[in-house]
């Protein structure tokens, strides 16, 4: 695992796009502090950068690094879920800007992953998570249903997991600094 998280991060430092297996599903990333390599992803997937993108970090301390201010309904929304969870905070701060919706916002998980909480840790930063999959297409279940296009599209392919069967992407709820929680996909 540490080659890996080694090249990946040499990708992600130099501007480019990975494809790495998640806590959920596989996901095309790069560094979310990087607007042209968000650019880059919004490309490969032929998606609108109108439509936010999810983030990975470390843990909660590199969560405040991204986020003005935490709801504290946050902390005790991701210590009971049993699954994956990202939430969409409000004030959503130094990421790229094509990154942030128009409203401000920002969708985060701190992944149940060991992979990735190492690459993001010695990143020391966000991680863009997206899955690997051209947009209106189905998600990929596996490495071996990533379309061509997709694997062509990357700079770096992690070569770990790729026998993981992947059902389900993380749940995701809005949780606003005014206190409503909204959920967004079970």
């Amino acid at each position: 695992m540490n080659t890996e998280i080694k090249n990946a991060l040499q990708v992600l430092k130099n501007g480019g796009l990975i494809l790495y297996p998640t806590d959920t599903v596989w996901g095309i990333g790069c560094d979310a502090t990087n607007p042209e390599a968000v650019k880059k992803v919004y490309k490969l997937k032929q998606r609108e950068d109108s439509k936010a993108l999810i983030c990975l970090v470390a843990d909660d301390r590199m969560l405040k690094k991204y986020v003005k201010k935490i709801p504290e309904a946050a902390y005790s929304i991701i210590d009971i879920s049993e699954k994956p969870i990202t939430i969409i905070y409000d004030d959503a701060q130094n990421l790229a800007s094509n990154l942030i919706a128009d409203d401000g916002t920002i969708a985060i998980r701190i992944p149940d992953d060991e992979f990735c909480y190492q690459l993001s840790r010695k990143l020391n930063g966000a991680i863009v998570s997206t899955s690997a999959n051209i947009s209106n297409k189905p998600t990929p279940k596996s490495f071996k249903e990533i379309a061509p296009a997709i694997l062509k599209g990357v700079d770096y392919v992690v070569n770990l997991h790729h026998e993981k069967i992947c059902d389900k992407p993380s749940s995701i709820i809005k949780l606003s600094n005014s206190g409503i929680i909204k959920v967004i996909r079970e």
